[in-house]
C-alpha cells in the first residue's frame, strides 16, 4: 500500500513539475511565402487585433517607431536584390519598422532582424533602406493587422500593411528579366528540349521582345515534340498575330482549337473561338 501511495505521489510531483498552461496567443504569428516573378518573398510577423480599441493614431501612435506588428519584430526577406521605390535593397532578411503618420508612413528595413521589438540602441548604419509612402483610407474595417502581397506581376508587387481603416502599400520590383534572360541564354546554348524553346518563346511574347526570334523558337518547340499540343499552337498563334501575320495566326489557332476539342479542354476551346472571330474580321 505504501509502495502504491509513493508511486502516486511521485507521479503527482512529476506531473506538477512538467505541467504547463496552454492558451492561445493574443497576437498569433503569421507567415507569408509568395513568389514574385522568380523571387521568393517571405514575411514572418505577429497579428494583433483591434478588439474595440482605437488603433492607428491611438495604440499605434503617430510620430513614434512601431515594430509593425506585436511581440517579436516583423521579418521580411527577399531571395534576390530588389528595388523599392527606385532604391536598391540587397537580398536577405530585414526587420521591418515603421513610423506612422496621418498622411504618410516612414518605412525602415533594418539589417539586424533577430531583435525583440524595437532596438534599444537604434543604429543608422543598420538601416538598409528608408522610404516614405502614402497612408490611404481603407474600407471595410480590418480587425486584425494584416500584411499582404498584391498587384503581382512578373516584375514586382506591393507589400501591404493593413489595419483598421489604414492601408500602406510599399511597391517593389524584382529582377525577373535579368534572371530569365540569363536562364534562356544559358539553356538554349546547351542542349535545349522542346519545353525550353516553348518557355523562351512565351516569355519573349509576354515581354514584347524579339517576336521573330520567339516565332523561330516556337517552331523549334513544335518540331521537336512528338505529339502536337494545343497550348503550344495557341501561343504560336498569338506570336504570329502580334507580328501581324493574321493568315498564319488563323491557321495555327484553328489547329489549337482542333487539338483542344480532341482533348476536351473547354477553356482553350473558348479562347480559340474568340481569337478566330477577332482575327477573321
Amino acid at each position: 500500500m505504501k509502495i502504491i501511495n509513493c508511486f502516486l505521489l511521485f507521479n503527482f510531483i512529476v506531473a506538477g513539475v512538467y505541467a504547463q498552461v496552454i492558451t492561445p496567443p493574443m497576437s498569433p504569428r503569421g507567415k507569408i511565402t509568395q513568389q514574385v516573378g522568380l523571387t521568393e518573398v517571405d514575411v514572418d510577423y505577429s497579428r494583433p487585433s483591434a478588439r474595440g480599441r482605437n488603433i492607428i493614431g491611438g495604440l499605434v501612435r503617430f510620430g513614434e517607431m512601431w515594430r509593425t506588428g506585436a511581440n517579436k519584430n516583423t521579418i521580411v526577406s527577399f531571395s534576390d536584390p530588389v528595388m523599392i521605390m527606385g532604391i536598391p535593397l540587397a537580398a536577405g532578411k530585414y526587420a521591418l519598422y515603421t513610423r506612422p503618420d496621418a498622411r504618410q508612413w516612414e518605412i525602415y528595413f533594418y539589417k539586424k532582424y533577430d531583435i525583440n521589438g524595437i532596438p534599444k540602441n537604434w543604429k543608422e548604419d543598420q538601416v538598409a533602406l528608408h522610404i516614405s509612402v502614402p497612408s490611404n483610407y481603407f474600407d471595410p474595417m480590418v480587425e486584425t493587422f494584416t500584411i499582404s502581397l498584391s498587384n503581382l506581376t512578373r516584375n514586382g508587387a506591393n507589400l501591404n500593411l493593413i489595419w483598421e481603416h489604414t492601408l500602406v502599400a510599399i511597391p517593389f520590383e524584382v529582377p525577373t528579366q535579368t534572371k530569365a534572360l540569363e536562364s534562356i541564354d544559358k539553356t538554349l546554348s546547351a542542349t535545349p528540349i522542346s519545353s525550353d524553346y516553348y518557355q523562351a518563346a512565351v516569355y519573349y511574347l509576354q515581354e514584347n521582345k524579339d517576336l521573330l526570334k520567339a516565332q523561330k523558337w516556337m517552331e523549334k518547340a513544335l518540331d521537336m515534340r512528338e505529339k502536337p499540343a494545343y497550348w503550344m499552337y495557341r501561343q504560336y498563334a498569338l506570336i504570329l498575330a502580334e507580328r501581324n501575320d493574321k493568315k498564319a495566326a488563323l491557321k495555327a489557332v484553328k489547329k489549337s482549337l482542333e487539338l483542344a476539342e480532341e482533348a476536351g479542354n473547354k477553356d482553350y476551346i473558348i479562347m480559340n473561338n474568340v481569337s478566330i472571330a477577332e482575327w477573321s474580321k
